[in-house]
């Protein structure tokens, strides 16, 4: 390698851990502004080191996926839903939460990242009420099936499936780093199980809830589910 071959590898280097770096900045200023807005005011424990904890959990090497930038997209489609949540600051922090265990090979992950919240958000100052929401909605991600009328589910769950009404070529990606996250899998096996996801969630009357879900999302995430499903099954 050149010397200059080697500079521009460094400023490579340096630039995106730089613009990760940024990112986490980021990251942590919405998680503070959550969590402040939960607490109603009140004083608490400074909220970095539980950003920090999070994070962690949201960078570890198994995720393909379900990574810092799952998250980010997450709670930019609640800030496109806020004004149909009844507390969107609720909501933020199920985002957080909803995915911060998470294991591929393991089936109580929501449950796991519900009881994190429930021990974490008392501690960091959000009151029981709230706290207590926050987990249901991250277990109602098992589902997500919010009933009638449980905007605060309609709009994480709507956000979390968001991805599904993608452009082809990032639902291709997004569809492709879930095959990575499970690729302890063997093929036939992966294929088939994924083939019965797509078909569960088609057969719902509606894959959103919100007035923009609905209106926005739903006619493309049906034909990125029929065309996936016709790829797995030819």
């Amino acid at each position: 390698m050149t010397d200059s071959s080697r500079e521009s590898s460094a400023s490579g280097a340096a630039h995106e851990a730089g613009s990760v770096h940024e990112a986490a900045d980021v990251l942590r200023r919405r998680w503070q502004e959550a969590l402040a807005g939960a607490r109603g005011g009140a004083d608490g424990p400074d909220p970095v080191p539980y950003a920090d904890n999070l994070l962690i959990r949201w960078a570890e090497p198994q995720r393909r996926y379900h990574t810092t930038a799952h998250l980010t997209a997450v709670l930019d489609r609640i800030d496109t839903l806020a004004g149909h949540a009844a507390d969107p600051d609720a909501v933020r922090l199920a985002a957080w939460f909803h995915d911060a265990v998470y294991r591929p090979d393991r089936s109580e992950n929501e449950e796991r990242s519900a009881a994190l919240a429930e021990r974490a958000l008392p501690e960091a100052g959000v009151p029981d009420d709230i706290s207590a929401e926050v987990a249901r909605l991250v277990r109602l991600t098992v589902t997500h099936d919010p009933v009638a009328g449980d905007t605060n589910g309609e709009v994480l769950c709507d956000a979390d499936l968001a991805i599904l009404a993608a452009a082809p070529k990032e639902y291709a990606e997004y569809a492709a780093q879930v095959r990575e996250e499970y690729g302890f899998v063997p093929d036939d096996a992966f294929r088939d199980g994924r083939a019965a996801v797509l078909r569960q969630l088609l057969g719902l009357p509606r894959l959103f809830r919100t007035p923009h879900g609905i209106a926005e999302w739903e006619p493309r995430a049906r034909q990125n589910l029929l065309t996936e499903l016709e790829l797995l099954t030819r």
